[in-house]
C-alpha cells in the first residue's frame, strides 16, 4: 500500500520521484523491446508533473501609478444603505472607480460592522483606501483617487452636496 500511495504523491509532485520501483529493473529490461521502451519512456514523460512557478512570479503585479498624472474626479457617490443586501451597490459603484461614501447612520451596528468588514476588503484587494468620516461615515477611494484634506474635511462636516 505504501507504494501506491508513493506513487500518488509522486505524480502529484508532493515527494521527490526516486526513479525506483517495485520490481527488478534488469529482469524487465531484458524482456522488453525497443518499442515497449519508447512507449514506457512516453508515458513517463508525461506523466511527470510540470514544474510549479515562484508564489512572487504568479501573483500580478499592482497596476503602477501615472507618474505627474492625477485623476479627474468628476464624481462622488453618496450611499445610505438600510441593509447588509445592499453592499452590492457600493461595491459596484467602487469597482467602477467611483469614490464612494457610506453613511451607515440608518443600519444598526451589526450590520453596519459587516457592510465596513465588506468594505475593508473590497478596499484591500484592490489597494484603494478607506477612512472614517464621522461616527459612521466612510470614504471608500479607488486606488487612482486621492481625496485632499480640504475636501474630507469638508464632507465631514456635512458641506458635500451628492454629485451623482
Amino acid at each position: 500500500m505504501s507504494g501506491a500511495m508513493r506513487r500518488i504523491g509522486e505524480y502529484l509532485g508532493l515527494l521527490e520521484d526516486t526513479g525506483y520501483d517495485d520490481y527488478d529493473s534488469d529482469a524487465y529490461d531484458a524482456q522488453e523491446t525497443a518499442p515497449a521502451r519508447e512507449a514506457r519512456a512516453e508515458r513517463q514523460a508525461r506523466v511527470r508533473p510540470a514544474p510549479v512557478a515562484d508564489i512572487n512570479e504568479r501573483r500580478r503585479p499592482a497596476p503602477a501609478p501615472a507618474v505627474g498624472v492625477v485623476a479627474e474626479l468628476s464624481r462622488i457617490t453618496t450611499l445610505h444603505p438600510r441593509t447588509y443586501n445592499e453592499a452590492r451597490a457600493v461595491g459596484e459603484q467602487y469597482r467602477d472607480g467611483t469614490p464612494v461614501i457610506m453613511n451607515l447612520s440608518e443600519m444598526d451596528d451589526a450590520d453596519a460592522k459587516r457592510l465596513v468588514d465588506f468594505a475593508a476588503g473590497l478596499i484591500f484587494a484592490t489597494r484603494g483606501s478607506i477612512e472614517r468620516v464621522t461616527n459612521k461615515v466612510f470614504l471608500l477611494s479607488p486606488p487612482n483617487v486621492t481625496v485632499a484634506a480640504a475636501d474630507k474635511q469638508r464632507i465631514a462636516e456635512g458641506g458635500f452636496f451628492n454629485q451623482s
